[in-house]
């Protein structure tokens, strides 16, 4: 029994492990290691305009997959990181950037969880305010009413 686990630890281990290994394919990598390694940074920067959750490192997209190998034609053709950057920006807009610049047209994407939980706070607190402060005291006419509808004695009096 204590095998098995150690086994599927080691399993799970290993499977978690292969999972971060990225999308890219051994046809598309650099001989380079230099080189590949920028490639493998500029691509981890960059949103998969399918997925639009993932790095296209991480895709298995086709349009990823266009993207890196169009990442590495311009690095290998000697193009800096920023103007490989600067060139998927041109084509694609600020949305291919993972983290995009603040600027005005990307302020409502920098400021819409500060803005979401300020409403949900004052959403809180105005709910807090509409509710009863206590609940008023039975008459003694309702006590009377409660008593005979429970059988006569009420529990926890």
């Amino acid at each position: 029994m204590i095998m098995r686990v150690i086994h599927f630890a080691i399993l799970t281990i290993v499977a978690l492990a292969a999972a971060p290994a990225a999308a890219v394919q051994p046809d598309e990598m650099m001989k380079d290691p230099t080189l590949e390694a920028r490639a493998r940074t500029l691509s981890e920067e960059l949103r998969c305009l399918v997925c639009q959750n993932q790095s296209i490192d991480d895709s298995d997209a086709p349009l990823a997959r266009d993207i890196r190998i169009l990442i590495r034609q311009r690095i290998a053709s000697g193009e800096s990181n920023d103007a490989v950057r600067a060139y998927l920006v041109s084509r694609y807009g600020d949305f291919i950037l993972l983290k995009p610049p603040f600027k005005p047209e990307t302020v409502l994407l920098w400021l819409s969880p500060a803005l979401v939980l300020g409403a949900g706070l004052a959403a809180a607190q105005f709910a807090r305010r509409r509710a009863p402060r206590s609940t008023p005291a039975l008459s003694a006419e309702e006590e009377a009413r409660l008593a005979a509808l429970t059988g006569g004695d009420r529990a926890g009096s």
